[in-house]
């Protein structure tokens, strides 16, 4: 029996399409592949402060790729310091000047600081949210007690951390954010072998590994919305092609 499961998350007031762009290792040679990744039905483009330098969101900002259907989320406050309302706030500022942005749709505070009270830097992002600069605020690397603690800060609507097929160590997370309402967004999705049942479901369908381990993301809960990096529209649009794949009750207990 197969699970007719939705293909698009609503985020930061936008339909999107349930897998998005990781873009830890993007350059500005990339623009062009960016402008096709969009054009293919990517909808969600993930990047933060620190990835390539900055040049990530600089590639964003210069690609043009804005627009009512193009969610981009961003991170800052990655490593110890860089919690501090000053530092953070200075990230912010950097980050809509890179992404040639007046208002950031998702801005997610990438680590909490050991130094730093996360109540602290918290109050910048919900600074800017109450100014209208950034539309959602989300966390990365959290748990749930931590979530909780966030929340009573600012509205959160969006967890991101280290989850895959392989990597199951936030299973509560995950289903605390189901129970929430809030979007789970598993970064290193494609990370590990997976079991070893994942070849022969994959070849049942006609698949490739990584499509079977993304639409089993997509089947663990209905508020996963995984990134896969890339910087190849090939494997753009066949990371994309995971959505139209069902897996059976029986598959997805098999992989899992």
């Amino acid at each position: 029996m197969s699970t007719r499961l939705a293909k698009t998350l609503r985020i930061a007031g936008t339909e999107v399409a349930r897998i998005g762009l990781g873009t830890n290792r993007l350059t500005p040679k990339d623009i062009g592949f960016l402008r096709e990744a969009v054009q293919a039905g990517v909808q969600l483009i993930d990047t933060a402060h620190v990835y390539t330098g900055g040049d990530s969101e600089r590639a964003i900002g210069e690609a043009g790729i804005a627009g009512d259907d193009i969610v981009i989320a961003t991170k800052g406050g990655y490593g110890e310091g860089h919690g501090r309302p000053d530092v953070l706030r200075a990230e912010l500022e950097q980050s809509f000047e890179s992404l040639r942005a007046g208002v950031i749709d998702l801005y997610y505070l990438h680590r909490i600081d050991p130094g730093t009270p996360l109540e602290e830097s918290l109050s910048v992002i919900a600074e800017f949210r109450d100014r209208g600069r950034i539309r959602e605020v989300g966390l990365s690397a959290v748990g749930i007690e931590q979530i909780e603690r966030a929340r009573e800060v600012v509205p959160i609507s969006a967890v991101q951390n280290h989850y895959n097929v392989d990597e199951r160590g936030d299973d509560e997370v995950v289903d605390y954010c189901a129970e929430q309402g809030l979007i789970f967004v598993p970064y290193y999705p494609l990370k590990g072998n997976g079991p070893h049942a994942l070849g022969e479901i994959a070849q049942r369908h006609d698949a490739t590994e990584h499509q079977i381990v993304l639409a089993w993301l997509l089947h663990r809960s209905p508020v996963t919305l995984p990134i896969p990096g890339t910087r190849s529209i090939d494997h753009a649009r066949e990371n994309l092609a995971a959505l139209e794949i069902e897996l059976s009750d029986e598959e997805f207990e098999a992989l899992g």
